[in-house]
């Protein structure tokens, strides 16, 4: 038979759960950032989710090979468990057994949908405090549960209030990307008890606990010691400036943890097993040449929000993490207007407010950890502005970005 024969039928389609989902508005800013360095142009670009660490390659050749190429323990190998599970006690001062509540994951994406998958159903409600990450949504409809919000500027105090029968779960993530905002103890014992009370899980995605720097960090993991009715999640993607090694991992109660292992079996097996040996030789070398570098980019923060009060933005309370949430104060567009008119017409990449919340549509996120102090306050005031301006010709960019052959955006930003 001819490999060019063709065969009749009825004709293909895809799911309609998936072909729903819209791109992650991040990553969609992000490869237009990719084209347009390709083709030589220069971006300033402040809509990376990671800051750039300096971090030296060690000693592949003292690590046992031969065992590295084959599986390795599908919950994680013991030793790097114990490791994870002493940072936790040492730094945030969280009890964690690293045999009963620890697993560790090929990067803490696959954990939080190892999570909603393990304790949602179907038509089961996960609520969302905004501004959100752009995946915890869509990870919810992806399991066909039905993901809700709790607006940006709602108290804690009053989470109960979103509360339904069908909630059975609720995620922030502490410290918060994009605000920088940091959950003080109070709250999370607050929000443990609300959700207790009502049988539904507490996910707090902790991807960037290490980035304060006048003040320890609370763990929900020593908030609620037994973890029972709470999933930390975390990774060594923000913390340790590792996002490409891809390794995550879950704290969570011994009865859960069971149900969470299968799932990870049936989906990765196990993370790469080389990298888990790797971190468990070197993992307190690492430690010791990144925290610093965390506290620089804090630093870094401050002096980049101290700019900005200078000069007159406003942005969402918060001291933590490489990101501000920013006001795109009275600009006559929508936040995607302009944040594709800054990319095409000055060259800065920030992303739209409107992927990380419905009540958040009037903010842009700008990180600062890629990118040095002078071109971030290069872009700040071109940022200003525009924020400033009277008026905006939409028809004029989107002809300007056909000129220049560029993506445009399929789906509008929705909440995530």
């Amino acid at each position: 038979m001819s490999s060019n024969a063709t065969f009749a039928g009825p004709g293909f389609s895809v799911g309609k759960t998936t072909s729903g989902i819209p791109e992650a508005m991040s990553i969609y800013i992000n490869q237009l950032v990719y084209d347009l360095r390709r083709r030589g142009n220069d971006v300033i670009a402040l809509s990376l989710g990671e800051a750039f660490f300096d971090i030296p390659m060690f000693d592949f050749r003292k690590l046992d090979v031969d065992k590295s190429y084959h599986y390795s323990d599908s919950q994680g190998i013991p030793g790097l468990r114990r490791k994870i599970a002493s940072y936790y006690k040492e730094h945030y001062g969280a009890s964690i057994d690293p045999d009963k509540e620890l697993i560790i994951t090929a990067g803490s994406k696959i954990g939080i949908f190892m999570s909603m998958r393990a304790v949602a159903e179907a038509g089961d409600e996960i609520l969302i405090h905004e501004p959100a990450w752009v995946s915890y949504q869509e990870q919810a409809r992806l399991i066909g549960a039905v993901p809700r919000f709790i607006p940006y500027d709602a108290p804690v105090e009053k989470f109960a209030d979103y509360l339904t029968p069908r909630t059975r779960l609720v995620i922030i993530n502490n410290p918060n990307n994009p605000a920088g905002r940091i959950y003080e103890r109070g709250e999370l014992e607050m929000l443990a008890k609300i959700c207790a009370a009502r049988g539904v899980y507490v996910m707090v995605d902790e991807a960037y606990s290490d980035f304060l720097v006048d003040r320890k960090f609370v763990s929900m993991a020593s908030v609620v010691p037994d973890k029972r009715g709470v999933i930390v999640v975390n990774s060594l993607s923000k913390n340790m400036g590792m996002s490409g090694w891809r390794v995550g991992y879950l704290v969570t109660h011994a009865d859960l943890l069971p149900h969470l292992l299968k799932i990870n079996q049936h989906l990765i097996t196990c993370a790469p097993s080389i990298l888990l040996y790797y971190l468990e030789k070197y993992f307190e070398k690492i430690v010791d040449i990144t925290l610093p570098q965390v506290r620089q980019v804090v630093e870094k923060r401050e002096r980049i929000r101290r700019e900005m009060d200078r000069i007159g933005m406003h942005y969402l309370p918060g001291s933590s993490t490489f990101y501000f949430f920013v006001s795109i104060e009275n600009f006559p567009g929508t936040d995607m207007d302009l944040a594709l008119a800054l990319l095409v017409y000055h060259g800065i990449a920030v992303v739209p407010g409107g992927a990380y919340g419905a009540s958040t549509q009037r903010f842009v996120r700008v990180s600062v950890g890629t990118e040095s102090d002078e071109r971030i306050v290069e872009a700040l005031g071109i940022i200003r502005s525009m924020t400033c301006a009277n008026d905006f010709d939409r028809p004029g960019l989107y002809d300007s970005m056909a000129r220049l052959g560029l993506k445009m955006p399929t789906v509008p930003a929705r909440s995530g």
